[in-house]
């Protein structure tokens, strides 16, 4: 590269930066957040006992997990309108991140939760207390432990999705990206660099997760 590319790329890293700042990592934490309330309910109408509660959930966890998010996306933002619901571009993002992570932690949760021994449903159940009082109490903190290491993994997964909302015009740390590519026709440039900070971001994340699973470890038997 020549030194007035290494230039611009310095040029914009802040750009960039602000981009992540402002955009990226708070649309990423909105929507996970979002997300994994509505995969803690999809996850409890699956194991219920009442078989329209878990169709219902089969059959959204089914569908978010068998069409692609960039699809998802598209849908709320380009063809709800024709149905006369506009979204703005980032409640739009919002809504389609969240709908997707809720799909796939849901599965998360659930395999986390049916992990948790019977023995500690009847113990529960043995000292009084009634079957929420059980779940809440006693079930989800265990399974929460379970669940760390892949739902991490989905919210990194979920930072790097995030670069799909400039196709909505959200501005992120990609479309930041975009936006100086066009600007200076150094495309090649400005998207490596966009990919370096991607990566830095999710080695952040990683190294993160790493050390919360060590401390969760130590409350596990062993």
């Amino acid at each position: 590269m020549s030194q007035s590319t290494w230039q611009l790329m310095l040029d914009s890293l802040w750009p960039l930066l602000h981009g992540a700042i402002t955009g990226t990592i708070p649309l990423a934490l909105s929507s996970f957040a979002i997300g994994l309330v509505l995969a803690l309910g999809l996850a409890l109408m699956r194991l219920s006992r009442r078989r329209w509660l878990s169709s219902i959930a089969r059959v959204y966890i089914s569908v978010v997990r068998g069409t692609p998010l960039l699809v998802q996306l598209f849908v709320i933002f380009y063809g709800l309108p024709s149905l006369g619901i506009v979204i703005d571009p980032w409640p739009s993002a919002i809504v389609a991140f969240s709908i997707n992570v809720g799909g796939y932690a849901a599965e998360v949760i659930r395999a986390a939760i049916l992990s948790v021994p019977k023995g500690q449903w009847e113990a529960a159940y043995m000292i009084g207390m009634s079957h929420r009082r059980a779940l809440t109490r006693i079930i989800l903190p265990q399974a929460a432990r379970v669940s760390v290491p892949p739902l991490s993994n989905t919210f990194i997964s979920l930072v790097k999705d995030t670069s799909l909302a400039s196709l909505i015009l959200v501005t992120e740390l990609f479309r930041e990206a975009q936006q100086v590519a066009a600007f200076s026709q150094q495309f090649m440039a400005l998207y490596l660099e966009a990919a370096l900070l991607y990566w830095v971001i999710c080695l952040v994340l990683s190294s993160g997760q790493g050390v919360l699973e060590k401390r969760l470890d130590r409350y596990v038997a062993h």
